[in-house]
């Protein structure tokens, strides 16, 4: 089977983990049962061993639609046929209609008669375990041979064949029939509720009602509302709501360049990554999921050895080692090799995370809840830490394997951790020594300045000394650095859209002409920088063409209003998907620009 594109697949979820749906009715990716958990779907990284669970049109031939149903994520995949129209409804039960972790799939003709096939193909352990599989009535059980890995076991409203450790079945619906089947983790011999014969309709009511409540709170009514909340939806499918982290994007293993080694695993939850979804969550009106980042956020401080001072990422759970290994029996996607699990970025030094973490809390202790005493005595302590370290080489926002330097955005964001510690402090008037903070805020400021401009090219550059220009500088007047007319800024931002902005997209750098960064090959241009740039453009004054930026990049989307990590200079989708960095700098440019719409209107 060739490879769907990426743009592709919907995604579904229970706040647990996530899987992707392709239009062409294959299940091709699933974690089970948490967002960092081994594969048992992972044909979208090996076509051939990966395993995948597919319900399709038994005669090729159909087009293929999809959508959510409204303000949901529950996913709807149908087949338009000359003779027949068929639907399937995808999604996973939340809440207290999620016994275990389950996968609902709903199969309903519109029109019929309507021939279909359904190959249910698991793949235990990233396809490293094997299984084998018995019938039972109307349950089809896959045992892992493997002891710790939980059973599945597929529910199903028609008999099914056992072939060589898949469930396969042909099976025709008339008009108007419908037909359910449920894979879930077995967590004992006891019946389970899913069998009853309403709980697949009861469990699609209580999903719809809901994902439409939650995105009922959102507070933003404007432009691009549909937008918004399609990315909003999608920011929270990647958060926890066991542990309140937050995944960084759905998947692992997708290439930054087909054929290319950039390729890693983003289902754990990065403290930058993760406070700044919390902080757009926040601007949204969602203040549930920040709060449980934050919680989270102190629990990693009263285990760390040295007060204050975090790992850059962790896992769901808030376990600390991601050791990196590579799935060499995996092909990668299109051939993508190597296929990465772990990630071995979580030993770097980065010394941004900390102003992240700190904007994102100032916004919380100003709009949400004054925060704890005790979270503000470990802010305390990691704002001294940067105060300490601030001046230390690290690899930067975009973790480079090449070298540790001296960058840009690592000084702006140690700004940023010292401004809005001094912030919050002021406002609470908590104990702190404001004195040395507003001093090394003021140096950081000084050394910003002299340090990282290029009189040659009239622009703040990448790292000292060098003359590469970098996307994250975009981040300057959005966190109130600079202001966004000073003209030093505008001279950068017509820099960055001269060597860096192609049409409405825009690469982070250019990995042929910057400090080598240890890797080989291209990449493509980066959500999060795109959406940067548009609101740069706004804020400088430049409304007109940021607005047309944006719609040209919502044109970029997927037909589901999703985006990956990165596209290629044609529009397809690279990198992991959907990846909550360029859903939450969506949210923050669109959310600017319809404010400056609003003022030039009045």
């Amino acid at each position: 089977m060739a490879y769907q594109s990426l743009e592709n697949y919907g995604f579904i979820g229970d706040l647990h983990t996530v899987a992707l749906a392709g239009v062409d009715g294959s299940i091709d990716y699933m974690c089970f049962p948490h967002f960092d958990s081994p594969t048992v779907f992972g044909a979208l990284l090996d076509d051939d061993l990966g395993g995948r669970f597919k319900i399709a049109p038994a005669v090729d031939g159909s087009r293929y639609k999809q959508m959510y149903l409204p303000d949901t994520n529950v996913l709807l995949t149908r087949f338009l046929g000359a003779n027949g129209v068929v639907e399937i409804t995808d999604f996973m039960p939340v809440e207290e209609m999620r016994h275990t972790h389950i996968l609902i799939r709903r199969v309903h003709a519109v029109r019929g008669p309507v021939d279909l096939h359904l190959e249910c193909a698991p793949r235990f352990d990233y396809a490293r375990v094997g299984h084998r599989a018995k019938a039972k009535g109307d349950e089809v059980w896959f045992i892992p041979n493997d002891n710790s890995i939980p059973t599945l076991r597929l529910l199903c409203a028609i008999p099914v064949d056992v072939v060589d450790g898949d469930a396969v079945v042909d099976f025709t619906l008339q008009s108007g029939e419908s037909v359910d089947f449920v894979l879930e983790t077995v967590e004992s011999e006891e019946r389970s509720p899913a069998e009853a014969t309403d709980y697949a309709e009861k469990a699609l009511q209580h999903s719809m009602q809901f994902w439409r409540g939650w995105n009922a709170t959102m507070s933003y009514r404007g432009r691009w509302q549909d937008m918004i909340s399609r990315s909003a939806l999608a920011l929270k499918l990647l958060t926890s709501q066991k542990y309140g982290s937050i995944a960084a994007a759905g998947t692992f293993g997708i290439p930054e360049e087909i054929g290319g080694e950039r390729n890693w695993d983003y289902r754990f939850t990065w403290v930058r990554d993760a406070s700044f979804t919390a902080a757009s969550l926040i601007r949204l009106g969602f203040t549930e999921e920040a709060s449980g980042f934050i919680r989270w956020i102190e629990q990693r401080f009263d285990e760390s050895d040295t007060p204050g001072k975090l790992q850059i990422m962790y896992g769901i759970d808030g376990r600390h080692d991601l050791a990196e290994a590579t799935l060499d029996h995996l092909s990668g996607y299109r051939d993508s090799a190597p296929v990465r699990i772990g990630n071995g970025a979580y030993e770097q030094t980065q010394l941004d995370i900390y102003g992240e973490l700190l904007y994102a809390v100032n916004l919380y202790d100003e709009l949400v809840e004054p925060i704890s005493y005790a979270l503000w005595k470990d802010l305390s302590a990691a704002t001294d830490w940067v105060c300490d370290h601030w001046r230390d080489t690290d690899e930067g926002i975009w973790e480079v394997r090449g070298g540790q330097r001296e960058f840009l955005y690592s000084r702006l964001t140690d700004w940023v951790a010292l401004d809005r510690a001094i912030r919050i402090a002021q406002r609470r008037s908590f104990p702190a020594p404001l004195a040395r903070w507003i001093q090394v805020r003021d140096d950081i400021h000084n050394e910003i300045y002299t340090g990282f401009w290029s009189e040659q090219k009239q622009a703040f550059v990448q790292s000292k000394g060098s003359d590469t220009l970098d996307a994250s500088a975009l981040m300057m007047p959005l966190v109130d650095f600079i202001a966004p007319r000073d003209p030093r800024w505008l001279s950068t931002l017509d820099a960055v859209e001269r060597e860096l902005v192609d049409d409405a997209l825009v690469y982070r750098y250019r990995p042929d002409t910057a400090a080598s960064d240890g890797l080989e090959g291209a990449e493509g241009t980066f959500g999060i920088c795109s959406f940067w740039f548009v609101e740069c453009l706004a804020r400088s004054g430049q409304i007109d063409k940021a607005r047309l930026f944006f719609e040209k990049l919502h044109g970029y989307a997927n037909h589901l209003g999703l985006y990956a990590e990165e596209l290629d200079p044609s529009g397809r989708f690279l990198g992991n998907y959907p990846q909550a960095f360029t859903h939450l700098a969506l949210v923050n440019s669109a959310l600017y620009l319809n404010e400056a719409l609003e003022r030039r209107q009045r």
